[in-house]
């Protein structure tokens, strides 16, 4: 039976569609979830399972037989494919036209360039020659190596650190489908969740410091301790990414700040985990700003209602030499303003199976971050990060 305010549809049924499907529940929003696994974690709460991997384009064609909007938990879909299900552009929230150039890092890296965003100096990997590399006019190691593709937490990149390197990547990959960056010397790394409604309307949680241990985060503090012009141009750079593309949705940026300025790392079309804590820290979380603006409903305000909250990821760890998974639970859960979310994944060393949310108390920027640094190292003797 359909609920009262309607059905949604999500391509994709990892953490991320949990928690939309979570974020649905208090606002009687039916998700049917496209899912290749019953068992994938979206599958304990979602109204109704439609079989097939997210690239399955005829599991999306009858996903859309169920629900009129449907949205995606991350942007690893056929675009091209979708597209044909898709003739008036206003079925999918992201837009297929918005996350097409989204979707591949080479389109990401012309996009900035074309609106003049600042973001690391980059070429494609096919520019430089194979038998004998050279690399561009004020260029040197170390550099970045991304696949245009599936990169996340890590996985596509790599660091090239000389000729032999970087010859050694050229013969092992498709030169079409990688680029290379030019290091960048930064200071913080942040991030910045908006979101754009169907009316144009722009929404912004709170700039935050993010951290990371071998490329996948580790900890994030939200707010940012961060001037206000930081803040503003963050925001204005987010907002004219989603003006310009006419997006309508969740999206979430990367930053490096340092003696460059700021400088746009990525781009995820998405929810995204620094956006985790929003949960419980904001009025409206990431999840709940993608649920109303996919199910048409009226988009609130995502306000910081707390001083502050530091989001840390627990990552699988191995069997030997590790506490019982029920009592490392536990402890967490007996934090003081602790907010455990557990994802119902298999431990596997290293594997994102959970996040815990602990909601600060200290409304002075520096006594903030100390804090923050004590409840971490709290956890951390509880559950160790398996990556340091």
């Amino acid at each position: 039976m359909a609920s009262a305010a309607g059905t949604i549809g999500v391509v994709g049924g990892g953490q991320l569609a949990l928690m939309l499907c979570e974020a649905a529940r208090s606002r009687d929003v039916d998700v049917i979830v496209q899912s290749a696994s019953d068992e994938d974690p979206a599958m304990a709460v979602a109204s109704e399972q439609v079989a097939g991997a997210p690239t399955d384009a005829a599991a999306t064609k009858e996903l859309l037989k169920r629900c009129q909007h449907i949205t995606f938990e991350n942007e690893w879909i056929p675009v091209d494919a979708l597209q044909e299900l898709d003739r008036n552009g206003d079925k999918f929230s992201p837009p297929l036209s918005s996350l097409l150039p989204l979707v591949n890092k080479l389109s990401q890296r012309r996009l900035l360039d074309d609106l003049a965003i600042p973001s690391p100096a980059w070429i494609a990997l096919e520019e430089i020659d194979v038998d004998s590399p050279v690399l561009p006019v004020g260029w040197a190691f170390p550099l970045m190596a991304k696949a245009a593709h599936g990169g996340y937490d890590g996985k596509g990149t790599c660091v090239i650190r000389d000729f032999k390197s970087l010859k050694d990547l050229l013969s092992s990959v498709s030169v079409e489908d990688w680029l290379l960056e030019t290091w960048v010397a930064y200071e913080r790394e942040l991030a910045l969740v908006v979101s754009r409604d169907r009316q144009g309307r722009i929404r912004s949680l709170p700039l935050v410091e993010t951290h990371q241990k071998n490329q996948v985060c580790d900890w994030v503090l939200a707010p940012a301790e961060s001037e206000q012009l930081l803040e503003a141009t963050a925001y204005n750079i987010a907002a004219s990414l989603l003006t310009s593309l006419g997006y309508v949705g969740v999206m979430a940026l990367e930053f490096f700040y340092g003696p460059a300025g700021l400088m746009v790392n990525e781009i995820a079309p998405r929810t995204h985990n620094s956006g985790h804590f929003s949960i419980e820290a904001c009025s409206s979380s990431q999840f709940d700003q993608q649920l109303c603006i996919t199910a048409g409903l009226p988009v609130p305000a995502p306000d910081l209602i707390t001083p502050g909250a530091i989001m840390v990821n627990l990552l699988g760890l191995p069997p030997e030499g590790t506490a019982p998974l029920n009592s490392r639970l536990a402890a967490i859960e007996a934090m003081s303003r602790s907010h455990l979310h557990w994802y119902g994944k298999q431990e596997m060393p290293g594997r994102k199976v959970g996040h815990v949310t602990v909601l600060l108390e200290q409304t002075d920027p520096v006594a903030r971050s100390q804090e923050a640094s004590e409840v971490l190292e709290t956890i951390r003797a509880i559950w160790p990060n398996p990556l340091n």
